[in-house]
């Protein structure tokens, strides 16, 4: 007779032996003999597809179809022979464990995620935009709307719910640093507006604020009330309020702003002699080569340079060999800062192999990124990358994208290859669609950067991060495009005074 699904189990649950006996071979499936199996039953089998599969080498008993006399045999033997009989229940209830609903949902994901990884692996160029290979790069437009609704008389808020300001998260230092340091870029560029010079007042004063005069540390993170939730930074931000205040004592056009830069860069700088992160070292070494632009007497941020570069040298020595060229066991995010800093601070101090070893991790760091089809690939945040082999490739970060464009336009200065301009603008087409993807991380409505590239899409949220990052690297594209647009109007007079002469 026929029983409903709760006695059946019964029935199973009481059993030592399932016998099931079909005829036929190509029966694919068997409820009753997955849940026998996973019941953890010695099952005797004809050998129809789903039997033959699943009892393979010695899981269960095979029998031929149609032989009973076959069937009472293997059934007798394990009646005689317990230990075998508990060997097979015992091994069929361990292999059953991975057959339960929660074990095959994990399986569905492992292979989905290696799916992904897979597709990620062919790295197909990107259809949606004309590439460097087919026509000459043009930038987009200057938009400066998602950076302005982004910030309050406060500072840079961090973080977005899609295009609008989240303010549960409130203000953090790294952001307003970034800030600053853009606002020194677009002043350049001509950018004259009211508001971006009360955005560059407020991050100035916010790192003012930041700084804790106890322990001459930034903090980091202010909630939206205004309340700062640590005594001590991280060393990252501290690092880059160094940076944006010695950029913005040599190049700010405010004489206010540039003295109280000047001012909290002085204060902070004896606490980076602690710090030991080399991506610290390297955003206060950028700052400090700024600094001395203005400033090349000063001893202090001479001797901690010279400090600092050679720390970076020692790292490089320690680490790299064989394949990897790098200043760790492992490359995290904005790594292409260590390298710029490098070839800026090795120009700066006449120490060529300063600047060879910094060109040397940077090509190295491209090459990683970069995919068959000359796609560039940042090293994603979802495990990050390690001398033993293991990579991400997702969650790609626009802060990675935006350093290396910023490293190679520093490499391009000290060399004057142009390979390393043309990796500039092609590593900068990864914010528009020239990505694993070919999604667009720009948003050219709003003005805002989305906030990552996943395995299956893009992060809707466009926060301070990521949207400063994007106009961080249009703006040195486009102050490095002004550069060799005005050299090369110069070129003809100076042909024609050599002519002359």
């Amino acid at each position: 007779r026929y029983v409903d699904l709760p006695e059946l189990m019964d029935f199973i649950g009481a059993a030592d032996i399932y016998i099931t006996p079909y005829l036929n071979e190509r029966q694919i499936v068997s409820g009753m003999l997955a849940y026998a199996f996973g019941a953890g039953k010695a099952v005797v089998s004809t050998p129809y597809w789903h039997a033959a599969e699943l009892l393979a080498d010695g899981r269960g008993v095979l029998v031929p179809f149609a032989d009973s006399d076959a069937i009472a045999r293997e059934v007798g033997a394990l009646l005689r022979d317990a230990t075998h009989r508990l060997a097979l229940r015992t091994q069929a209830h361990r292999i059953g464990r991975e057959m339960i609903w929660s074990r095959a949902a994990e399986s569905y994901r492992t292979s989905f995620t290696q799916a992904r990884a897979t597709h990620a692996a062919k790295r197909r160029q990107s259809l949606l935009l004309r590439t460097l290979a087919d026509d000459a790069p043009r930038l987009p437009k200057l938009k400066t709307d998602h950076v302005l609704r982004m910030s309050d008389s406060t500072g840079m808020l961090q973080h977005a719910l899609f295009s609008v300001p989240n303010l549960s998260h409130g203000y953090c230092t790294d952001d307003n640093a970034r800030a600053l340091l853009l606002t020194l870029l677009w002043k350049k560029l001509g950018e004259t507006s009211p508001a971006l010079d009360q955005l560059a007042t407020s991050c100035l004063a916010f790192l003012a604020h930041a700084l804790n005069p106890h322990s001459g540390r930034f903090r980091n993170f202010m909630s939206y009330d205004r309340r700062w939730l640590e005594d001590v930074g991280s060393e990252d931000s501290h690092g880059r309020a160094l940076w944006a205040l010695g950029t913005c004592a040599a190049k700010s056009r405010d004489r206010g702003r540039r003295l109280l830069a000047r001012q909290l860069f002085l204060d902070a700088l004896p606490a980076a002699a602690a710090l030991v992160h080399p991506r610290t070292w390297a955003f206060t070494l950028l700052g400090i080569h700024a600094y001395l632009s203005t400033q090349p007497d000063d001893s202090r941020a001479i001797q901690l340079r010279a400090m600092l570069t050679e720390r970076l040298m020692l790292r490089f020595a320690e680490h790299a060999r064989d394949a990897w060229l790098w200043l760790a066991d492992d490359a995290t995010y904005d790594n292409a800062r260590l390298p710029h800093a490098m070839i800026q601070s090795g120009r700066a101090m006449n120490q060529p192999d300063l600047v060879e070893a910094g060109l040397s991790a940077l090509r190295w760091l491209i090459q990683l990124q970069t995919s068959d089809d000359d796609v560039f690939q940042p090293i994603g945040s979802d495990g990050f990358c390690h001398r033993n082999g293991t990579r991400a490739f997702f969650d790609q970060q626009p802060v990675e994208v935006q350093a290396t464009v910023s490293a190679c336009l520093e490499a391009f200065r000290a060399t004057s290859d142009s390979y390393w301009l043309h990796r500039a603008r092609l590593v900068f087409e990864w914010f528009t669609g020239r990505n694993d993807l070919g999604l667009l991380l720009y948003d050219a409505k709003t003005g805002g950067c989305r906030d990552a590239l996943h395995s299956d899409r893009v992060n809707e949220n466009q926060g301070a991060e990521s949207t400063l990052a994007f106009h961080l690297a249009l703006s040195e594209l486009q102050l490095a495009n002004n550069d060799l647009a005005a050299f090369h109007v110069s070129l003809p007079a100076t042909v024609a005074a050599v002519a002359t002469t």
